[in-house]
């Protein structure tokens, strides 16, 4: 009886699948390149040079963290395009380009901005996140992790994973494991304070990873070769096949709820990891979707190629 109840309710849940509009959408002032969750704020990185704060519980732009416009080959000043930013215990951590391709690491401590890694570094750092308070992790192009300390720099290290590029990282909940995407589709783990390497996956991509994604001992992975790889924490991991390029995807806090951009429309798909099942999409992007971060469990924010940051609310 009760595996007739269950089957029911599957069959259910598959056939009232439904289109979810977004709740309510936010405006940047520049196309988004990358967005955190702070608490009731959100700190969006724009191509217009800034990092804007909009208060989540009035929906408005609150502030704004300016970086200086960056001079081109032909002596322009033009904006510095933000490509990371990442929050903790109050500071903001930003990564911007410079016309030549190399990169500026800026930190703002709630008062004023401080550049960490300059133009004469030289260094192609494509993300950079918050280990602690004194410990930041960078990812660059050409795929060296660099834990760069603060107060003590003779104790970073730079560990060259592999020789494909660099294509995407996040931290563990409690920031001791980095997860980390390459070109090749390879999948790998290590701690983030020594940079030990963990472990690597059995690459589910044959293609470069846009994204990764991880929550709860859970992974999954956006693929340019049309692939959502789902590494779970209890099961054998497996592939979604899409009908087009994954630019993005994302889990739930719980890592039970998954969601990959889908489709040439711009929508987004939700799916059950356990199963692999899609259940309803999100439709309301009017370019592709390239970031997704929940909120909470049943919240959620997504970003494209735009100047919108979209608000969804699964029912």
């Amino acid at each position: 009886m009760l595996k007739i109840f269950l089957t029911t309710l599957i069959i259910h849940s598959y056939i009232y699948a439904k289109d979810i509009q977004p709740s309510f959408v936010l405006e940047s002032s520049g196309f988004v390149n990358d967005f955190v969750l702070d608490g009731s704020k959100l700190y969006v990185a724009n191509d217009e040079g800034s990092v804007e704060i909009f208060d989540l519980n009035d929906k408005k732009l609150i502030g704004e963290i300016f970086i200086k416009p960056t001079l081109s080959a032909q002596g322009v000043m033009i904006p510095s395009k933000v490509l990371s930013v990442d929050r903790l215990n109050g500071k903001t951590l930003i990564v911007s380009a410079t016309a030549n391709g190399y990169r500026n690491v800026w930190m703002h401590d709630g008062k004023k901005l401080h550049n960490i890694k300059s133009l004469k570094d030289k260094m192609t750092i494509r993300e950079a996140r918050f280990i602690d308070d004194e410990n930041y992790l960078f990812g660059t192009l050409g795929y060296e992790m660099i834990r760069y300390a603060v107060n003590d720099s003779a104790h970073a290290y730079k560990v060259h994973i592999e020789q494909s590029s660099f294509s995407d990282m996040v931290l563990s909940e409690d920031k001791k494991l980095s997860i980390t995407a390459s070109e090749s589709g390879q999948v790998t783990i290590s701690n983030a304070k020594t940079g030990e390497i963990v472990k690597k996956y059995d690459s589910l991509n044959v293609d470069n990873i846009y994204k990764i994604a991880y929550k709860n001992g859970t992974i999954i992975t956006a693929g340019q070769d049309r692939r959502v790889g789902v590494y779970p924490k209890d099961g054998k991991p497996y592939y979604i096949k899409s009908d087009f390029l994954v630019y993005c995807a994302s889990l739930s806090p719980s890592g039970k709820i998954g969601i990959y951009s889908s489709g040439d429309e711009s929508n987004l798909q939700l799916f059950d990891v356990k199963s692999g099942k899609k259940t309803d999409r999100l439709i309301g992007h009017t370019a592709i979707p390239s970031t997704i971060k929940f909120f909470d469990e049943v919240g959620l924010f997504s970003a494209g190629y735009e100047n919108k940051i979209f608000y969804w609310h699964l029912e």
